[in-house]
């Protein structure tokens, strides 16, 4: 009689020792229909450049432009320009820190978490009011963020009220780079912005050559909906190309609005954006680090808001992101943020639910922890909840290996013999990397050991945990020399160059601690008044 057939398939997984879990939400007979219908709009209805410099150099090469859906001139993309362009990209890339050493690789499986971006205001964590974010803010941000073992790069996460608009962007970096040793991804508010930031960062570099070898930054690209570039992104482009700054494209294709409600229709819709995106900047300088990037989200019908945090959106974001994979290309996405406007129950479960899938997915940039209010307020106390939340997420994404666990015999046979495997050798070799164990934020503990603590709640203990680090934190060196450069090419690109810079805090030393702000204890004696 023949042998039953095993209740597995055998097969597929021999010679498969070691997994990583992954998602899949789209096939690749569907990705290829997306790619083909991109392609179709990028060759047949095309792209509204509005930057003339960019479009110049569009048409300078060959390209047409007509106009094909009576709105106007539009470049036309041929199939056989996108698929050289996608050729010349490049399938990884090393990001490095502020000393010039490797930081991370951005490509392939690696996940990266950074916080969002384009917050206004901050919640106050000493207060609990929401205000529009100060210098003093963005300092306490860059060097809490400068600790979170998690969080792998910086952003320039929220604009500061207290400074001229015109270099807001680069006052942003300027605070990031004395504060914080990570890579910083950031970006240009003006068609002007980028070479005044490229600046900023060369002083940390030999010369343009060496920013270039080791780039320190990501910037964003936007692109505005209707399959069109304004003119500031185009200028950023040709610019952040000049310079080696590698680019996400980061399309904000809204549902039910600007996109087709229905998912593959939107994944198409974005696609083409971003490929207009990654075409350009290889057509600018083939070889040019691109993200196939986006920050979709929904238009709820009923309030006329817009969350990136909702379910539907969250899938666009792994479905687009697979189509990027499928490129070979490298990935970037807004997730692992919260809508609501305090940190509570939602706020938890919108950033973790998005953290996980985004882990799963393989986004090689992860924009988002430390959002909340459809990214228009920034929380440091959320930042260090979400560096825990990214932590336990990238946790769940290690590689399902075989680790001394097969043939189990042993293991049962220890087991048996001492009635636990505490002290077994397997556990002590494997415990360490294989059980996480949360910080000091997260409770793990039962009832009693939980009140014999304080009985702190969430928020108390974000809050206490944020003073930890800051007061723990020790600012890098930056030469004098340098940062007066710095703080020249600022006020270089002023309206007044002779009006007073924001003040901004001293740097932190060994065993120093910061000194109080007046409006922190007027906070303090406020909270103790309430009890």
């Amino acid at each position: 009689m023949a042998a039953a057939a095993p209740p597995w398939p055998r097969d597929a997984f021999r010679n498969r020792k070691c997994m990583r879990p992954s998602i899949n939400v789209i096939s690749a007979e569907l990705i290829g229909q997306v790619l083909d219908e991109a392609k179709r709009i990028l060759a047949e209805i095309g792209v509204e450049v509005r930057g003339p410099a960019l479009r110049q150099h569009l048409l300078e090469l060959g390209l047409a432009e007509r106009d094909t859906a009576g709105d106007g001139l539009r470049v036309l993309f041929p199939p056989d320009v996108v698929d050289r362009a996608l050729a010349s990209a490049p399938r990884e890339f090393l990001l490095y820190g502020r000393d010039g050493q490797p930081h991370a690789t951005i490509g392939g499986d690696h996940v990266h978490f950074t916080p969002g971006s384009s917050g206004l205001k901050i919640l106050d964590h000493r207060s609990g009011e929401t205000r529009p974010a100060s210098t003093r803010d963005f300092v306490e941000y860059a060097r809490l963020c400068d600790g979170l073992e998690h969080i792998a790069n910086l952003a320039t996460a929220f604009s500061t009220n207290d400074i001229e608009p015109q270099v807001s962007d680069a006052w942003r970096l300027y605070l990031a780079l004395t504060n914080s040793r990570k890579p910083v991804v950031s970006g240009a508010f003006t068609e002007h912005g980028v070479p005044r930031m490229a600046e900023l960062m060369q002083l940390f570099r030999r010369d343009r050559a060496d920013l270039i070898a080791r780039p320190m930054s990501i910037f964003t690209i936007t692109a505005t909906g209707f399959f069109r570039y304004g003119e500031d992104s185009c200028q950023n482009l040709l610019d952040c190309a000049a310079y080696g700054i590698p680019i996400e494209i980061v399309p904000v294709t809204l549902m039910g609005l600007i996109a087709p409600v229905t998912l593959v229709g939107a994944t198409v819709f974005h696609t083409a954006d971003v490929l207009a995106g990654v075409v350009m900047a290889q057509l600018v300088k083939p070889g040019t680090p691109v993200l196939f990037g986006g920050a979709p989200a929904t238009f709820h019908m009923k309030t006329a808001q817009s969350p990136m945090a909702a379910i539907e959106a969250l899938y666009l974001d792994v479905a687009y992101v697979a189509v990027g994979r499928a490129l070979g290309l490298p990935t970037q996405s807004y997730m692992a943020l919260g809508e609501g406007k305090f940190i509570d129950a939602q706020a938890g479960a919108e950033t973790f639910g998005g953290a996980l899938l985004a882990a799963l997915a393989g986004v090689n940039s992860v924009s988002g922890p430390g959002m909340l209010d459809y990214v228009l307020t920034f929380s440091l106390a959320k930042l260090v909840l979400d560096d825990e939340l990214c932590a336990q997420a990238l946790h769940f994404t290690r590689e399902l290996a075989v680790k001394d666990d097969l043939p189990t015999l042993d293991l049962v046979r220890g087991v048996l013999a001492e009635k636990h495997l505490l002290t077994h050798e397997h556990t002590l070799k494997h415990w360490p990397g294989e059980l996480y164990l949360p910080g000091p934020l997260y409770d793990r503990t039962n009832r009693e050991q939980f009140a014999k603590a304080g009985g702190h709640e969430l928020i108390a203990r974000a809050n206490a945990e944020v003073d930890r680090r800051l007061a723990a934190f020790v600012s890098p060196a930056t030469d004098p020399a340098a940062e007066a450069e710095m703080l020249r090419i600022i006020r270089a690109g002023m309206r007044n160059p002779d009006a007073a810079l924001p003040a901004v805090p001293p740097p932190a030393l060994p065993g120093a601690a910061a000194p109080a702000d007046p409006a922190d204890r007027r906070a303090a004696r406020r909270r103790e008044r309430g009890r």
